[in-house]
């Protein structure tokens, strides 16, 4: 029997092993020996893998859908029985901490076809929320020093990948328009055109999460990702992170991102009607033909905050470190102090004025 459950330790001490953004290899939390995911993988591959005596049981929640279904499994390690979502793929032992993965989540269909290994860490993870935080010029004082952290967790989210193609086009009814006097009228000339544009794009991996645990705003709003830094899928990447397999199927993600390509070509279409005055949509219409759907993992840090009993959440591009989040509280005292500065600048820049035309002799 093929063993269910997989924990990363180090082949020198057994001590736990993770992903280490920095070095980009596997290090070991105890003796610091570090391993290519290349060479873990290997490691730890079927054929190295011992059994264990427990398969993982489904826990039947509040709804019996897939979604809502629960699992567990003995850890290797200590033998304490982890409880995960049953679309958990790598987690950790809350008992001894090593690091563990569900082979069975990454075989098959569920076996992603590249990765982009998370390029920063927690503490980047923090020092891009204090960053943040600065941007927000009416941020109660309080809210930085009686904001606590309650969770940060570094998660491989599931991605689609859509490659398409497109073809636009759009009819406008144009306009431009000439004044000029003659004697005493001022006449005014209107020009119209029938303005007509077709073009193509061509798309390689828009990308859509797959997980319904995510916020799509928020995932969307922390692209874009640097997809050249795509690697193929090697579960050496997983130690130390939160990951879970797609719920959300790509035919399910398809008209989203095809709304989302379609816009694109609108916009770029219309990018092209430039130096008239006046511009009407007569006719518009996008074709997509459909590519290759590729599935990825891609890293992103989310932290969640707690100020006075309400939690906030963030979002950070585990690659990019581009960060998101929850709208924050305002000071009131702030916006009026802001509010009365940028009045009093101003009344005093009309005095100054006034005074200046004075002393020219600009009033009778």
């Amino acid at each position: 029997m093929a063993e269910e459950l997989t924990i990363y330790q180090c082949p020198n001490c057994n001590g736990p092993l993770h992903f280490d953004a920095k070095a980009q290899k596997l290090k070991c939390d105890n003796c610091g020996s570090t391993y290519t995911t290349e060479q873990i993988d290997a490691y730890y591959s079927p054929e190295e893998e011992t059994e264990i005596n427990q398969e993982p049981i489904s826990i039947p929640v509040w709804d019996e859908s897939e979604k809502n279904m629960l699992q567990a499994f003995d850890c290797p390690a200590c033998g304490a029985q982890l409880i995960t979502d049953i679309t958990t793929g790598a987690t950790a032992c809350p008992y001894c901490g090593n690091n563990a993965v569900v082979p069975s989540q990454f075989s098959d269909s569920y076996r992603p076809d590249y990765i982009i290994p998370f390029q920063l860490e927690k503490q980047d993870a923090v020092a891009k929320l204090q960053e943040f935080y600065r941007k927000m010029p009416y941020l109660p004082d309080a809210f930085t020093d009686e904001n606590h952290i309650e969770e940060i967790k570094g998660v491989y989210v599931p991605f689609w990948l859509y490659d398409s193609a497109a073809k636009g086009h759009i009819r406008a009814h144009c306009t431009r328009t000439h004044s000029h006097v003659e004697g005493d009228y001022q006449v005014t000339t209107t020009t119209h055109y029938l303005v007509v544009r077709d073009g193509k794009l061509r798309f390689e991996k828009v990308p859509a999460d797959a997980s319904s645990h995510m916020p799509d705003d928020f995932m969307d709003s922390i692209e874009p990702y640097d997809f050249t830094k795509l690697v193929p899928f090697e579960m050496g990447y997983l130690p130390g992170y939160m990951a879970d397999r797609y719920d959300v199927s790509h035919q399910e993600d398809e008209p989203r991102v095809n709304l989302r390509m379609k816009n694109t070509m609108e916009d770029q279409l219309r990018s092209t009607i430039i130096g008239y005055s006046g511009v009407l949509t007569e006719d518009e219409h996008v074709d997509l033909i459909p590519g290759n759907v590729h599935y990825a993992f891609l890293p992103v840090w989310m932290v969640s905050t707690k100020y006075k009993d309400q939690n906030y959440l963030f979002a950070m591009n585990g690659q990019t470190g581009k960060m998101i989040g929850d709208t924050l509280p305002k000071d009131g005292m702030k916006m009026a102090k802001q509010f009365l500065l940028i009045l009093l600048i101003g009344l005093a820049i009309s005095a100054a004025i006034v005074f200046t035309l004075y002393m020219k002799g600009g009033f009778n």
